[in-house]
């Protein structure tokens, strides 16, 4: 069971439900119902977990090759890849059907493209080219757009907002992941922009400027009177801070540097998504 439960990353499936509920947040400006909300975070588990376990299924001979993934359930022997696939598959259908016949359709079909483009798109473009990180953020920043449509079954320009917030946090956290394992990547085959260009140059450019115009994008939320003043002045400070350790980086280029870029992100979007709500729709139904 615990290698079940590995299959599907529920370190990163924490972060998946915080976005779609923060999407649901604010696609329920009329109030929302708990029930919809409920199967809305339980579709979204379901389909995320079941692309988790269908992306390990699909990397098994990768993984097993990098030190960092080698004692995944399917390359260490504890489960074969024939019931990671079926497990994936079954986890994946019950997720779409979920957020389809309880939700609503457009969140089905925003899950079911998430699915299809991280499988389909993003997973095998790592082994051909370092681009696949920004294709591969356009499924990764899904959340909450599935959180807005499952409450208001369509997407706004607020929608579009949170999406691309949650896009380009992705390039400097996934960047400084690839930085910190390179030589994983490496041995795997996989082309992450560190190992294409090992001197990192290229590598701290993007994680600089995608933080930089991270900053002005974040504050988009209080510009279109989604959140009031302390949002913004709070994501200022965030961005800023973050923006910090990429400087950081690009400066020392050196895998310490580059952890403090990955710590930076995960304290981060919490943060950002809880001065979003306070200051948000928290405040709207209070005062």
């Amino acid at each position: 069971m615990n290698a079940y439960i590995e299959l599907t990353k529920p370190n990163i499936t924490w972060l998946i439900l915080m976005s779609t509920a923060v999407g649901f947040v604010f696609g329920s400006a009329g109030g929302w119902s708990w029930i919809i909300a409920l199967h809305a975070l339980a579709g979204t588990a379901l389909i995320a977990s079941g692309t988790s376990a269908l992306n390990q299924w699909a990397e098994w001979r990768s993984d097993g090759l990098m030190n960092r993934t080698r004692n995944r359930p399917i390359p260490s022997g504890r489960l074969s890849p024939g019931r990671a696939m079926v497990f994936g598959v079954a986890l994946s259908v019950a997720g779409f059907s979920e957020l389809t016949l309880m939700v609503n359709p457009l969140a089905g079909a925003l899950g079911l493209f998430t699915l299809l483009s991280y499988l389909f798109v993003y997973t095998p473009l790592k082994l051909r080219s370092p681009h696949a990180t920004t294709i591969g953020a356009i499924p990764g920043a899904m959340p909450p757009l599935i959180g807005y449509a499952a409450a208001s079954g369509t997407l706004s320009l607020d929608a579009l907002v949170l999406f691309a917030i949650l896009f380009l946090w992705q390039f400097p956290h996934f960047q400084a992941i690839a930085w910190m394992y390179r030589d994983d990547y490496a041995r795997a085959g996989i082309r992450m922009l560190p190992v294409v260009e090992p001197d990192g140059a290229s590598t701290a450019r993007q994680m600089l400027w995608t933080s930089a115009i991270l900053v002005p994008v974040s504050v988009a939320p209080s510009l279109l009177e989604m959140t009031g003043f302390w949002y913004a002045a709070g994501a200022v400070v965030l961005g800023v801070a973050f923006l910090a350790s990429a400087v950081q980086v690009a400066n020392h280029k050196t895998i310490p540097h580059a952890r403090g870029v990955l710590v930076a992100s995960v304290i981060y979007l919490p943060v950002l998504y809880g001065l979003m709500v306070l200051d948000g729709p928290v405040r709207t139904r209070l005062f």
